[in-house]
């Protein structure tokens, strides 16, 4: 049945906030500090927006926040791997991505086994505003989308293996938001640094596609996939969040929060998408450990311990 417009607003945590005076998609547990002026504007826009069923639209890059020249101060090593947030070493690569809140997109890629993950960070990526705060991207004032930042070993880990947890660990499908947390914000996305990673992500999402609508679940991704050199006009792709969002769901009294809704269908084996000329990219876990740690319905990650998964392929001994 279809929901009236006061279920759907008191269903839509992140807007009930907006009674109270706080930015739409400030979740409830999270801090809030001072907003810029200009977000009540966005703030009406936004509960309208849900009342008349409405999606959000990406802000025009002219009329975005003008942000700032001071960059985000964050921890100097990573909560949980210890290593340095900022080194990105040799023979390492970089990934970036955005599926839903940052928090358990974070957690469920530093828990990769295999010492492939480097670091992780959380932040604001694919807008238009230098340096947002926290309040500012939850505006829908800077066009940033909520994102995850990995530096990997591509020799002990795949840039497919990361791709295959990205697509599992949400709904690609649902457009300007992900579960209650809805919003520019929240939208999905991967970019890419290089050709390979394009190809990659592109061929993926055709496959996942196609693996959904054989579930029953066929509606069109709306994942966005853009070239980190698009953003360069606007100061760069990759802006870190605040310190005490990183590694967030790792540390005392964080909220286990989480809106993610994975589908719980599987990327097809990559030798049936293989872009020619990338098989060198095959992935490196192997599909039994998909079998015990795949992202699930429920949000799972978020309540897993927060070291990396010991995990032995009983296959390879």
């Amino acid at each position: 049945p279809t929901l009236s417009a006061m279920q759907r607003l008191f269903r839509a945590a992140p807007f009930v906030a907006v009674v109270a005076g706080f930015a739409p998609g400030v979740r409830p547990g999270r801090v809030a500090r001072s907003q810029p002026q200009t977000s009540p504007v966005r703030m009406l826009g936004s509960l309208f927006d849900l009342l008349g069923g409405g999606e959000a639209s990406l802000i025009e890059p002219a009329k975005a926040l003008p942000g700032r020249q001071q960059k985000m101060m964050i921890p100097d090593r990573h909560y949980v791997l210890g290593n340095k947030m900022d080194d990105v070493p040799d023979g390492h690569k970089v990934a970036v991505f955005a599926n839903g809140c940052f928090w358990g997109s974070e957690k469920g890629i530093w828990r990769l086994p295999g010492d492939g993950i480097y670091s992780t960070a959380v932040g604001y990526c694919a807008g238009f505003t230098p340096n947002p705060t926290y309040e500012e991207a939850c505006s829908g004032l800077t066009g940033h989308t909520e994102g995850v930042r990995v530096v990997y070993d591509p020799a002990k880990i795949s840039f497919v293996d990361i791709l295959r947890w990205f697509w599992e660990a949400h709904d690609p499908c649902s457009g300007m938001g992900q579960g209650n947390d809805r919003g520019t914000q929240y939208r999905s996305g991967f970019y890419y640094f290089d050709e390979e990673q394009k190809d990659l992500i592109e061929a993926s999402k055709a496959a996942y596609e196609q693996a959904l609508a054989s579930a029953g679940k066929g509606r069109p991704i709306t994942t966005e996939v853009g070239a980190a050199s698009d953003y360069d006009q606007y100061g760069g792709l990759w802006y870190n969040a605040e310190g005490y969002h990183q590694q967030y769901l790792a540390k005392p009294g964080a909220r286990p929060y989480c809106s993610a809704q994975p589908q719980c269908v599987s990327l097809p084996p990559f030798e049936t998408w293989a872009p020619a000329g990338l098989e060198h990219h095959a992935p490196k876990l192997p599909e039994s450990f998909w079998r015990l740690h795949a992202p699930g319905a429920g949000c799972r990650v978020v309540n897993a311990p927060n070291e990396p998964i010991e995990f032995v392929d009983l296959a390879n001994m």
